[in-house]
């Protein structure tokens, strides 16, 4: 036939149309919408050198670690990525598409609680012929996505097809301690695809970010409003974070309950359950408030509001505020509807509950003990002995005094990490992970009252309480005082204090 065709000129050019209709017909039926030929060249693979504290040994870093992750062009010459790609970097080299020269490049904002980043690249030459990526609208669920990305295994750009299958809040793992509005797909978001972007239609429908182990083909991505949120913010020149009205929601889904709360019967309004210590909420809210509307969105019996066709939780709504701004409520407060404005701020109180960035660990060494703050990251290096008390004392003094004994949380626990063995503590009986309580009689509620403790004391002996049991523990102060330097000296610590 092919012979034939040669033959025929008008014949063969008019078959040739043909095949090539067909064959663009079957490109948009194998293709999703979401596909385009065009973003690959605005998506970056980006190569780190990191180095994490080790917490149990605070003046000490890891080695350093190479690893890969991903980004993409958006206006402004910059490259958006994830927090988690570019934390405690020594250093951030970026390759354009199917370029094998790296580029430095440097990070100029960081939000944690979001997991997102903004690069620059010291050569402006890197963006030419570079088109910036813009920005669409929360996918809805059942459609299609595509990732972008280089995932760990190779060099070359991937790309992997998935559908929206959920829309809700999902903790935020780089930090730990914040929840967020994500998306799930079945597209595959492996190693090195994070910092990536997820398109529809030509525009970015997400940032891709975490998965979850153990299950398949289950990703998720940073969408819109949260990435939205976060270019907002930066605009002044600073990153603040994601305001908290501070309040805890309950369902009232009770009938006796809601007639006894006076409520009318349309299955409205979540009960303020609790309000947190240091929130302006503390001085406008009332514990049995029950929250009916916040901003445009009306708060369900079970919590959750309708946002953009999704039914998610009520945090959604606040999340749309910026750092100071007021946010409308409409409450159900002693059988009537009470209209106010709630001022949210972000909530740094309980940052050593999440996983810590940006500055190296604090710490205090006397006499071969060495002394840090409390935090989540140094918890993590005895996750393994969770039948150990002082563990269990740990624990429950970072993530639940505060919601049992609020009046009793210390503004900055120290706990004693470890004991550098020398001669001048060879009978201390407590060797490390264990809270301090007492130091010459100092309450200890900061690391900076652990250097006051030992610089006041006049007696012959240096006194230092531990909990939960109170262990009581003593050291010659003559000889604490003289073994200092020779300490440091063997263990290599350059200073005995970093705060």
């Amino acid at each position: 036939m092919g012979c034939k065709l040669l033959d025929h000129w008008p014949r063969a050019t008019h078959v040739r149309r043909v095949c090539k209709l067909i064959l663009g017909l079957w490109l948009l039926v194998l293709l999703p919408s979401a596909f385009s030929a065009e973003p690959e060249r605005s998506v970056i693979q980006i190569v780190t050198f990191s180095q994490q504290p080790i917490w149990d040994a605070p003046w000490r870093f890891d080695s350093v670690r190479r690893a890969s992750g991903s980004g993409f062009v958006i206006r402004g010459k910059r490259i958006m990525t994830n927090a988690h790609v570019v934390s405690w970097t020594r250093q951030v080299l970026v390759h354009r598409y199917q370029d094998p020269r790296p580029y430095a490049a440097r990070v100029v904002f960081i939000g944690h609680d979001c997991d997102l980043a903004l690069l620059e690249v010291q050569d402006e030459s890197f963006f030419q012929d570079l088109e910036p990526l813009s920005f669409g609208e929360l996918p809805q669920v059942r459609s299609t996505v595509v990732t972008y990305g280089y995932p760990a295994g190779g060099e070359q750009i991937s790309y992997t097809r998935g559908v929206v299958s959920r829309v809700e809040m999902q903790n935020y793992v780089h930090i730990g301690n914040r929840n967020f509005l994500a998306v799930q797909t079945d597209a595959a978001i492996n190693p090195g695809n994070s910092g990536g972007p997820v398109i529809q239609d030509d525009k970015v429908v997400g940032v891709a970010f975490q998965g979850v182990p153990g299950l398949e083909n289950t990703g998720f991505f940073i969408p819109p409003p949260i990435i939205n949120h976060f270019l907002k913010d930066i605009e002044d020149g600073k990153y603040d974070g994601f305001p908290q009205a501070g309040i805890r929601v309950v369902s009232v889904q009770n009938p006796d309950y809601r007639r006894a709360l006076k409520l009318p019967d349309n299955d409205l309004g979540a009960r303020i359950d609790y309000i947190y210590p240091g929130f302006p909420s503390r001085n406008l809210l009332q514990p049995e408030d029950v929250l009916l509307k916040v901003g445009p969105y009306e708060v369900a019996s079970d919590g959750t509001i309708l946002y953009q066709g999704n039914r998610v939780h009520v945090a959604v709504a606040i999340n749309e505020a910026q750092n100071g701004e007021s946010l409308a409520l409409k409450l159900w407060r002693n059988g009537a509807e009470v209209d106010l404005a709630l001022p949210v701020y972000v909530n740094r109180d309980d940052r050593a509950e999440g996983n810590q960035y940006d500055d190296p660990p604090r710490y205090y060494v006397y006499a071969g003990l060495v002394f840090t703050p409390l935090c989540r990251d140094y918890l993590r290096t005895v996750s393994g002995n969770w039948a150990d008390t002082y563990v269990n004392a740990l624990v429950y003094e970072l993530h639940y005094r505060r919601l049992e004994q609020p009046d009793t949380v210390r503004p900055e626990p120290v706990v004693l990490a470890s004991v550098l063995s020398h001669a001048v503590n060879a009978n201390f009986g407590v060797r490390g992970h264990a809270l301090v309580d007492k130091i010459n009689g100092v309450h200890i509620e900061k690391l900076a009252d652990v250097i006051r403790a030992f610089a006041s004391a006049d007696g012959p002996q240096h006194a230092i309480e531990f909990l939960p049991e109170h262990n009581l523990e003593c050291l010659d102060r003559a000889e604490a005082g003289q073994a200092g330097a020779e300490i440091l000296k063997t263990y290599g610590i350059a200073n005995d204090r970093r705060l």
